[in-house]
């Protein structure tokens, strides 16, 4: 449709048949010329007209909207949302697709992972290719999920709520967010202007009524006094020190899971979909299979959700070490569990303080790594101590694919995988593998 440039391409168009889902919420296409191009909202099969929002002629590959469908995908329905769409809010990736759809496409993207990153196919890992949605979850093609119990807004120049643009700073105003949990829409976040504010964290907590805002202020804005339509507790993000102060109410939510209430502190990490803590609980115990007695590891163990489950199946006899590095999350936990005995958290980095507590075997272990994965250096760890079986849970299946690489080297294999589809709308989705060690361990 063009020649190219040796300069930027941006604003380019090209026509093109679209190709295979990829990580990250988009397709993948080619150029006439074999260009590659990764192409949001399109649908594998499509014929699109696609429209370069970023790359120079020098590029490796390009990435592109597709303004115009010439050729529609019998899996496209109309975006619900009126935010959705080329050059609008960067946090639903699929609201184009059908729910079974959306399901269909993460678990390609899952199976693509493996089969590249660790040589895997999926009856080799242990799972049947589904990715399964969330009670509750599975809703008419058109209607969207409201799930979403932690919403950041980003603010704009005149005070305005909204969500960041695709791989921008941009702010697209928003009346409201059709992934967001009752709880945070009854919050009004977008309904009133926040002068002098650069984001707002909305929480609503599962299975408890408590609410929680969390103001980051523009440097030098001054804290606006916040009077919202439901009871809520407010903190302060501190422009100096990045530490969170109470402003109003208490500090924390109480999040209910597991059969246990989980205090979480100052804006700190808890899963956002309100099923999410259950299934994953669920899951992790179903393939650890606890024993009375065991000794126990619950790495990245955040606020303790997996030491609970553990140290109520350990018993007296048995022993749970969670390892975290957020102090505050530390000290959540070790209050959540006050009345497990058998429970220790300790505070720091995985691998430097699982070294130090010098454990040398393990009966069963989960870790929960952050989006970047475990790495080489704590999987070799992990397989040194002899677990008879780890849990791994996943909120990234490359860097879940690349782990499971180093477990294979390290002598330990996925017996079982079940992914869940736990951010319905976006590109992302959870995973727990359950390994075992091979008969070839190092």
């Amino acid at each position: 449709m063009h020649k190219e440039s040796q300069d930027s391409l941006v604003g380019q168009e090209y026509e093109v048949e679209v190709g295979p889902v990829a990580h990250g919420g988009h397709c993948v296409a080619r150029t006439e010329s074999g260009r590659v191009l990764f192409v949001r909202h399109a649908l594998p099969g499509e014929r699109v007209v696609a429209r370069v929002t970023e790359g120079e002629s020098t590029s490796r590959f390009l990435r592109a909207d597709a303004v115009e469908v010439l050729e529609a995908s019998k899996d496209r329905v109309e975006a619900p949302c009126p935010f959705a769409g080329p050059g609008k809010c960067g946090g639903c990736d699929w609201q184009h697709a059908k729910p079974g759809a959306q399901r269909r496409f993460k678990g390609e993207v899952v199976a693509e992972q493996l089969k590249r990153l660790a040589g895997l196919t999926p009856e080799e890992a242990g799972w049947d290719g589904t990715v399964m949605p969330a009670p509750g979850d599975k809703v008419p093609a058109g209607e969207v999920p409201a799930w979403r119990t932690r919403v950041q807004y980003a603010i704009d120049a005149e005070g305005h709520a909204g969500l960041r643009k695709h791989r921008s700073h941009e702010v697209q105003v928003i009346d409201r967010c059709l992934i967001a949990a009752p709880g945070v829409t009854e919050l009004g976040v977008e309904k009133r202007e926040w002068p002098q504010i650069a984001s707002v964290e909305a929480i609503a907590a599962t299975g408890s009524a408590d609410r929680q805002v969390v103001l980051t202020p523009k440097p030098g804005g001054r804290l606006p006094i916040v009077e919202l339509d439901k009871p809520v507790s407010v903190l302060r993000v501190g422009e100096k020190d990045q530490r969170v102060h109470r402003v109003h109410g208490r500090p924390f939510v109480r999040e209910v899971a597991a059969g246990r209430t989980w205090r979480v502190a100052e804006g700190g990490f808890w899963q956002v979909h309100p099923k999410a803590a259950d299934l994953l609980v669920e899951a992790v115990m179903q393939g650890l299979m606890p024993r009375k007695g065991d000794m126990a590891l619950d790495l990245y163990c955040g606020v303790g959700l997996f030491a609970g489950a553990l140290g109520e199946r350990v018993g007296d006899k048995g022993a749970v070490l969670g390892i975290e590095s957020g102090k505050r999350a530390v000290e959540d936990a070790r209050h959540n569990l006050q009345d497990l005995e058998r429970v220790r958290i300790e505070h720091g980095k995985v691998e430097q303080v699982l070294p130090r507590t010098r454990i040398d075997s393990a009966d069963i272990i989960v870790l929960d790594p952050p989006r970047a994965g475990a790495g080489k250096q704590t999987v070799q760890h992990l397989a040194s101590l002899g677990a008879r079986r780890i849990a791994y849970v996943a909120c990234d299946p490359a860097a879940l694919a690349r782990d499971l690489n180093y477990f294979a080297e390290a002598g330990y294999k996925p017996v079982t995988l079940r992914a869940f589809d736990l951010f319905p709308m976006t590109h992302h989705v959870e995973c727990v593998a359950i390994l075992k060690p091979t008969g070839n361990r190092v």
